[in-house]
């Protein structure tokens, strides 16, 4: 995407965040043209001293705050506090990530910047709805996973895990993302903002939705398999002589296909208690029986050719080794703040990366610019 192309040009966001899930909401508008403010405390957000890993620096700090500007300010400071007020005031955005209760002390509260900044957009994420008995409670990633059942159906048989990244943050942050662009639209319609609280926890529900209308209309719990999908099948790994491959059936053509020309083995389609994919679910163990001595008498390359063949979809389980040469890769340059370049995923929805490589700031790069741009307040609606 060229700089001419950028369509939040013009937008100037005030963040005040930490950790990943509003950081990760403010990149993606930084990425697309947005002036975003970042608010540290004098010591720096949480995620600055996660890690070291890249040349010094935190990989998640890197990862989320390239393209932001850095102001540190002691919001304790009467003096400071009034100058977030004053940059509010000009603001299109706020966004925070504070404990509850902590932007109603800053003065900030929804009936304040109701009253006072009627266009501003302003975006409070939270761990859990502010109406419910989990209000107050402490909200952090696995916390989140583990209260909403993620971790209950991922995982082996024998042990529940969460998933392997910040799943609840990076959910949390593509919904207060969403929440903006639809807030932006709607005020070109009635020139007003509006307040939208964003739960880390109803995030983590929503992904939840289908296991949860298992248990509440069918009884049924969903179990965990591992690599195995627990509602279609087969859609898992089969080792092969040399490696493993991943397929999905998700339709009864593509089983007919599979039997036919990768299993070679027609009697299997033709086997009732294989013919639909409730069933395969239901005997999954003696389809297994059936599959796996035939792909364990073959390559990975051989599979693989078959399954092309058939046209079935299939995949390799990739380890973190791997994934720096993956053919499939896309990767874009960001500017540490000594001016060394990196190289990171490019962002999904912007495969053409930036016109320009865009830095990462160092704690409180921008502090004095900001002071003196905000010295007075000067409305701008």
């Amino acid at each position: 995407m060229s700089d001419g192309a950028r369509p939040l040009e013009g937008l100037f966001v005030v963040s005040i965040e930490q950790a990943v899930a509003a950081p990760l909401c403010t990149v993606r508008l930084a990425d697309a043209g947005a002036r975003v403010v970042k608010i540290e405390r004098p010591e720096g957000e949480t995620a600055r001293h996660y890690d070291s890993a890249v040349e010094g620096m935190s990989a998640y700090f890197v990862w989320l705050n390239r393209g932001k500007e850095s102001a540190v300010l002691d919001l304790k400071s009467e003096h400071d506090l009034a100058l977030l007020h004053r940059m509010v005031a000009r603001a299109d955005v706020l966004v925070q990530n504070l404990v509850p209760g902590a932007i109603d002390r800053l003065g900030l509260s929804a009936d304040t910047i109701a009253k006072e900044f009627p266009r501003l957009i302003a975006i409070n994420i939270v761990g859990y709805g502010q109406d419910t008995p989990y209000a107050a409670m402490r909200a952090y990633d696995m916390l989140v996973q583990a209260e909403s059942g993620i971790c209950a159906v991922t995982g082996t048989a024998d042990t529940p895990s969460k998933i392997g990244v910040s799943a609840a943050d990076i959910a949390t942050g593509m919904n207060a993302h969403a929440a903006i662009l639809e807030a932006l639209l709607a005020r070109q319609k009635t020139g007003r903002g509006r307040i939208v609280e964003v739960a880390m926890f109803d995030a983590m529900a929503d992904w939840m939705t289908v296991p949860l209308l298992h248990y509440e209309y069918a009884g049924r719990e969903t179990q965990r398999y591992g690599l195995a999908h627990a509602s279609i099948y087969p859609y898992r790994p089969y080792a092969c002589r040399d490696g493993s491959v991943v397929v999905s059936i998700q339709q009864n053509n593509e089983w007919k296909r599979f039997c036919t020309l990768v299993l070679q083995r027609q009697d299997l389609f033709a086997d009732e208690r294989f013919a639909t994919n409730t069933w395969r679910v239901a005997n999954r163990t003696a389809l297994d029986a059936e599959i796996e001595p035939i792909f364990a008498a073959i390559d990975c390359d051989e599979a693989i050719s078959r399954l092309d063949e058939a046209q079935i979809a299939w995949g390799r389980v990739s380890a973190m080794r791997d994934l720096p040469h993956h053919k499939a890769l896309r990767r874009t340059e960001v500017a540490l703040p000594d001016g060394k370049r990196i190289a990171v995923p490019k962002p999904a929805g912007r495969p053409e990366g930036f016109a320009t490589v865009p830095s990462v700031p160092a704690l409180g790069a921008d502090t004095d610019r900001i002071r003196s741009e905000f010295r007075r307040l000067t409305r701008t609606s």
